[in-house]
């Protein structure tokens, strides 16, 4: 579950990364030079609209009226995009987009938000560029006066700027405005609202790889999700945690975290195929902070020893196996010899449990090599002529067996003389 979970997240970002690589993330003023003047700023008066008194706002009617033609020209300029004329299509959109406006910001801007979608689609840099920066020319307008006091902040229309913000991939201002939008909520003290706003703030912090703020947007999730006594959200924000520490090389963390899952797990019979995963994981990372501090390396031995174990115990022999494969380097790395080889021939019954046979080809192999460091020639040889007989049923590695009995028996021989 915990492995499946971590792919998704990771598919989920680096489809959102490529994309992010290839148009601009954010509005930059120094590019306005490189594109024509923005068809959203025409301001030629359009037969769309009704004669209009020292702009005075329309009627409820005349938006109406105005909003059923805005539709049609959207449909219309779908038809030519599909028809294969994209610039008869954008034209046919700007055209909508101009008038939105006089709808109100947050028809706008989920037009907006429509169209940059479809222009991100067809890679147009052109009409991406033009559509943020109206964007954030709707942004800067409906900034509050007032930083510190933001209930009265239009969170219909900052929702529909994050959202649009994301359909163009612009993250960076989708950020600042979810920022803005967190720090509204919580004022408001809308805590289902705040959970959601974290939400999307830990995923879109994930896109951009800033982990350190991801963590922190998912710890405060966590926090809000224990103090409620919501377990499943728990589990799933540990979840995430576990993933981001993981990319981030976060030892420490990440061992707090999958012990965290690893209890919850114990105590749910249907999870608990897990815990050998788990426990392998929080393993790895004790004998990565054991290379800074050799006091921990006690506990990689026991959790692979404990990973091992568990798997044994549920059958799953090919996670017990890669448990002693990082145990018997371990050992040797420690100068136990002996350790390493009672390992080793326990590696190789379980392989043999597990009916793999390669498995059991290199269990053979380790055995002979550590038999040959204790100068047990007999052993080393028994060991490498049955790892032979496997070479020749699998067809695989063959010539290096050979030459191990060859050498091993050469060497017994002179041992004898």
């Amino acid at each position: 579950m915990l492995k499946h979970f971590s792919v998704m997240i990771a598919a989920a970002i680096l489809w959102q990364f490529s994309s992010s690589l290839t148009l601009a993330q954010s509005y930059n003023p120094e590019q306005a030079d490189k594109f024509p003047p923005s068809p959203l700023e025409v301001t030629t008066p359009d037969p769309l609209l009704p004669p209009l008194r020292d702009k005075q706002p329309l009627s409820f009617p005349e938006k109406l009226r105005l909003q059923a033609a805005l539709d049609g020209l959207n449909q219309e300029a779908a038809a030519q995009l599909q028809a294969g004329d994209k610039e008869a299509a954008f034209a046919i959109w700007n055209r909508e987009l101009r008038l939105r406006r006089y709808l109100g910001a947050v028809d706008e801007v989920q037009a907006l938000a429509r169209v940059g979608e479809i222009a991100w689609n067809q890679n147009d840099r052109q009409q991406v560029f033009y559509i943020t920066q109206r964007l954030q020319a709707i942004q800067k307008q409906a900034q509050p006066k007032n930083s510190k006091t933001q209930t009265n902040v239009d969170l219909q229309l900052w929702r529909a700027l994050g959202q649009a913000y994301q359909n163009v991939r612009s993250l960076k201002p989708a950020i600042e405005v979810y920022n803005q939008i967190l720090v509204a909520v919580r004022q408001q003290q809308d805590k289902t609202a705040e959970v959601d706003t974290l939400k999307t703030l830990g995923n879109l912090h994930l896109v951009w790889f800033n982990y350190p703020q991801a963590a922190a947007n998912y710890e405060e999730l966590l926090t809000l999700a224990t103090s409620r006594g919501e377990s499943q959200d728990e589990l799933t924000y540990l979840q995430q945690l576990a993933y981001i520490y993981k990319q981030s090389k976060q030892a420490q963390k990440s061992i707090d975290v999958l012990t965290r899952i690893k209890d919850i797990y114990s105590q749910d019979i249907n999870s608990q195929a897990q815990l050998p995963t788990l426990q392998l994981a929080i393993a790895t990372n004790y004998e990565t902070l054991a290379k800074e501090n050799a006091a921990l390396l006690p506990e990689a031995f026991k959790n692979y020893q404990a990973a091992y174990t568990t798997a044994w115990q549920l059958q799953q022999y090919a996670r017990a196996a890669e448990a002693l494969q990082k145990l018997i380097p371990l050992y040797r790395s420690q100068g136990q010899l002996d350790a390493a080889l009672e390992t080793s021939k326990i590696l190789l019954e379980t392989e043999a449990r597990g009916a793999n046979y390669y498995g059991m080809m290199q269990a053979y192999d380790q055995i002979g090599k550590l038999s040959l460091e204790n100068k047990d020639y007999p052993q080393a040889l028994a060991a490498f002529k049955d790892g032979l007989e496997l070479a020749l049923q699998i067809k695989h590695q063959e010539a290096y067996f050979t030459q191990q009995v060859e050498k091993v028996s050469s060497m017994q021989v002179n041992e004898q003389k």
